[in-house]
């Protein structure tokens, strides 16, 4: 008689308080249960991989520990949270992960009561998760804020500044630190485990409090030096010391791999009277799946694979990513130009800055998760006769507003801004969408602000900004593929403000589109669809969102019945600006029609690129309608004023 199968411990939780019925001894099998899940789940659809893989056991740790949701759990960054969202009731659609409609790739407040606090940029749990622990001692509610941040976003100032005002917190702030990399503190073992769980218990934070009442006996210097001697030599055994000087209780480094560590620490830690605490924590990124252990990135983002081969589904062959262009053209350029170097802020390989890199490594700078130091330091490149290349997705560059202003455009410094993920992103949803780059850069004054319509302008567009030494200037580019336009031999240097004619006559037709960006494809194809009703059709790329080719403008405003602006970016942008200079220019007095097509003025969630740009409304039946209703809207207007 054969026995039935086990169920696996992984179908009896759904959510935390199911977890917390297990044994402790379950929970090795459980975390192995959960790897496997997350791997054939990420394998159907892609996604982050690595990091979720390293936290695999300290997510099973920390709800096992800790009274989630009422303690409050936060992920910095939160692409290592797949594991989390499985075991807090999402299991069902973790296979919708990154999808339209499905799961989100971060942790957000909408899906999930068990996420309490959404990200997707760096570095921001600490600061959140002082806001929960500081709320909860105003209010008198017992949870606790627990923060898990990696040891690369600690390469950003917020953190420090966040830790160096979390001591009111007190013990209702911990802070788990994720040294994935090694970064920090050497391999730990047998010896680190047990200091870790020594200077974590009740008895020695038990004896540290009677040591402290007693130092109080003492004089002030007498005392302050007795605080000095333990902290200094909890700080040799540990390493701890640059977090003590911050006003946090360090506690580590702990193997975060091993249960057996993991859980009595953090019991202890949540008993404990003393706080804020920072629990240095070790894993390995990719841990248990052997294709992301040997991978140079540990499978950090992958596209969909064999769960059993590793192997990842590859697009078939086509034209170069615009980041690769945009990297091999700066590369060629400063091959010959000493001055010319790279900044980017963790994001070599995204930027195309590890191409840069290779040809030129003593003058490329990855700065880490650190974009206003980035900018700032691109300005004192500048300030000192340089070339730099400020190389930062334009979602991340928001993050740098002050210093683009301050640093950079007051004082008209030649910062070279190469913002790539301009635009509508895909899978990574609104977190990530380059929406708003336009609107926030043209604004400044001095800024240049170009916008490459495909890969070939995105070379000119890079020689452009390298030899222009006048002030600062910036040239967005999208995620993926170019169109596959032939690449020129030699580099154009565009004329500042200028943009040009691409199909039509600028002397007069029925409408003229003034497009800005790789929507010009779309645009093309609505001229086709507009004149095949007979209505003749002007296209402008313009190139540039500031300093608006003025000239170009008023000679298409003045000679077309309908004006159409197009553009992947934001309310406030190109559309704004050519509607200011109608107006400023008294060019709307005779009824032209002008109509700006944007993105909308919300949130857009994750999908497929050419889905959410449908949603949008960018593309070439959107621009068709367009024209039309403008066009009846006028002819309404020409019979109304007749009658």
């Amino acid at each position: 008689m054969t026995s039935k199968p086990e169920t696996p411990l992984l179908d009896q939780v759904d959510t935390p308080e199911d977890l917390r019925k297990l044994d402790a001894g379950q929970l090795r099998q459980l975390s192995d249960e959960l790897r496997a899940e997350m791997i054939d789940a990420v394998g159907s659809t892609g996604g982050h991989l690595g990091s979720g893989l390293g936290v695999v056991e300290l997510t099973v740790a920390l709800h096992y520990v800790f009274n989630t949701p009422d303690d409050r759990l936060i992920w910095d960054v939160g692409h290592q949270a797949y594991p989390h969202k499985i075991i807090t009731g999402r299991r069902d659609r973790i296979r919708t992960l990154r999808q339209g409609g499905g799961l989100s790739g971060f942790t957000k407040r909408s899906e999930s009561e068990y996420d309490p606090f959404g990200a997707a940029h760096s570095s921001t749990s600490i600061s959140a998760g002082l806001g929960f622990a500081i709320a909860n001692k105003l209010t008198g509610a017992p949870g606790r804020a627990i923060a898990v941040i990696g040891d690369g976003a600690m390469s950003a100032g917020m953190a420090y500044e966040a830790m160096n005002n979390a001591e009111q917190a007190g013990n209702r702030l911990i802070v788990i630190l994720n040294d994935n990399d090694m970064s920090i503190a050497p391999p730990v073992g047998g010896l680190s485990a047990y200091l870790a769980r020594m200077v974590s218990s009740s008895e020695y934070l038990g004896l540290r409090s009677l040591a402290s009442k007693v130092a109080r006996k003492f004089s002030r210097r007498v005392h302050h030096g007795l605080e000095k001697a333990e902290e200094y030599a909890r700080g040799m055994a540990t390493g701890g010391t640059l977090f003590e000087e911050l006003g946090f209780y360090y506690v580590g480094p702990i193997d975060g791999h091993n249960l057996d560590h993991l859980l009595p620490v953090l019991e202890n830690v949540r008993d404990s009277e003393v706080g804020p605490v920072l629990i240095h924590v070790v894993t390995q990124k990719g841990k248990g799946y052997e294709p992301a252990e040997n991978s140079a990135d540990k499978y950090h983002g992958v596209a969909k694979f064999d769960v059993i081969t590793g192997k990842q589904q590859k697009s078939a062959g086509g034209p170069p990513a615009y980041q690769n262009v945009f990297g091999e053209t700066l590369a060629k350029l400063a091959d010959s130009d000493p001055k010319i170097c790279a900044i980017t802020a963790a994001m070599p390989s995204g930027t195309g800055v590890d191409k840069f890199a290779k040809a030129h490594p003593t003058r490329s700078f990855d700065v880490g998760i650190a974009e206003q130091h980035a900018v700032t330091f691109a300005a004192g490149l500048a300030a000192q006769g340089m070339r730099p290349f400020c190389a930062i997705y334009s979602t991340f560059l928001q993050r740098a507003f002050d210093q683009i202003v301050h640093d950079v455009a007051i004082q008209n410094l030649p910062v070279r801004f190469a913002i790539d993920r301009a635009g509508l992103v895909g899978a990574d949803g609104a977190t990530h969408a380059g929406s708003f780059d336009i609107t926030y850069l043209a604004t400044l004054p001095n800024l240049v602000v170009m916008a490459a319509s495909d890969e070939a302008e995105l070379v000119h567009m890079t020689y452009t900004a390298a030899e222009y030494d006048e002030g600062p200037i910036a040239f967005r580019y999208p995620r993926g593929a170019g169109t596959g336009v032939a690449l020129p031999e030699v580099p154009q240097k565009l004329e500042i403000g200028k943009g040009r004619i691409v199909r039509g006559d600028e002397k007069g037709g029925k409408i003229a589109i003034l497009s800005l960006g790789t929507r010009l494809a779309e645009a093309e194809k609505a001229a086709d669809q507009l004149e095949a009703k007979g209505l003749a059709t002007t296209i402008a790329d313009l190139r540039f969102a500031k300093p608006l080719d003025a000239a170009l403008i008023r000679k298409l405003v003045m000679t077309h019945e309908v004006v159409v602006t197009l553009e992947e970016g934001s309310i406030g942008g190109l559309g704004a600006h050519v509607l200011t200079l109608a107006s400023d220019e008294g060019l709307l007095d005779n009824g032209l029609k002008i109509r700006t097509m944007r993105l909308p003025d919300l949130f857009q969630d994750h999908d497929a690129p050419d889905k959410q740009y449908e949603q949008a409304g960018l593309t070439a039946p959107h621009i068709v309608e367009t024209v039309l209703s403008a066009l009846r809207h006028n002819s309404a207007g020409v019979e109304e004023a007749r009658a």
